[in-house]
């Protein structure tokens, strides 16, 4: 983020993101136009230690590696497929290597490519409840905010539920799913540990934070409202070093990116960016609800 743990402010281009997120359905950009812009090429990159994104320029997919298999988090849209394939193997692992799928919530543009991902990996799939419903059927649930505007997603196979405080294995790998609902129902962030020698970080991919919904639904009236602000909380006492979101603008990633290939070889590493991503989602939330109240 653009300031460390007393900031509360997103850089330009996660500002940039959230008013289309949050704008009215009818001045939001073309839909196919949308998908083609969140859908630009994006060189695969380490991020630190055993991390790397293998997403699009504007998607995430996560790759988190070990010499016993692998775990790839979200799936991005279905076109992005074979980028994402292309990713891992440009960077010298091997498709079926990857175990474990994961997601961070069952959104068409970060769960929309997993089914295509299971079939060319075999991977077993673990999610939270709400989203496991969700990726086994292909259809949003009526909780979501945006039921009814998403397209389906292809069904999932060997889906495992899993809750909070438990944890998932492949090899050494020991990842740990947070429970970060308000986006969706069933929305997760995911955290691991990364390291480079004897210096291991705590890498966290964090759930979108966005008060964003289909035309007619209130977040006054949803309990998703009063679930958002415990997701906040969560966000704001975990061990962070690095961050991670589904949307990279929102982590500003690629400026990091820019940040360490000009030489800042600790561009990722900024501890207060979960408190500072956490903020930023309140203070969305926030406005949301006051919109409401107002009745606009």
């Amino acid at each position: 983020m653009a300031k460390k743990a007393s900031g509360s402010r997103l850089p330009a281009s996660g500002m940039a993101l959230l008013a289309l997120l949050s704008a009215p359905l009818v001045a939001q950009q073309n839909f196919s136009q949308q998908r083609a812009e969140w859908n630009l090429p994006q060189k695969p990159f380490k991020v630190y230690g055993n991390t790397y994104w293998v997403g699009t320029r504007g998607l995430g997919a996560v790759l988190v590696t070990s010499d016993r298999g692998h775990i790839l988090i979200d799936g991005a849209l279905p076109e992005s497929v074979p980028q994402i394939r292309d990713h891992i193997r440009e960077l010298g692992f091997k498709l079926e290597d990857v175990r474990l799928l994961l997601n961070t919530h069952v959104h068409y543009d970060h769960a929309g490519g997993l089914g295509q991902l299971q079939q060319l990996t075999g991977a077993r799939v673990a999610a939270s409840a709400a989203a496991a419903k969700v990726l086994m059927t292909g259809q949003a649930d009526p909780d979501d905010p945006q039921y009814g505007i998403l397209p389906p997603i292809d069904r999932l196979r060997n889906v495992d539920v899993v809750r909070e405080g438990q944890v998932v294995k492949v090899g050494s790998l020991i990842a740990r799913p947070h429970m970060t609902p308000g986006h969706t129902p069933g929305g997760t962030t995911w955290t691991w540990k990364a390291c480079e020698g004897a210096r291991c970080l705590d890498v966290v991919y964090a759930d979108s934070v966005t008060a964003v919904s289909a035309d007619g639904f209130k977040y006054t009236t949803s309990p998703l409202s009063k679930a958002f602000e415990q997701t906040f909380t969560a966000l704001e006492t975990m061990r962070c070093d690095i961050l991670l979101t589904p949307h990279p603008a929102f982590a500003q990633l690629l400026e990091k990116l820019a940040a360490r290939e000009r030489g800042k070889t600790d561009a990722f590493i900024d501890p207060g960016a979960c408190k500072a991503y956490a903020a930023s989602g309140r203070k969305n939330l926030a406005t949301r609800l006051e919109t409401e109240r107002k009745g606009k």
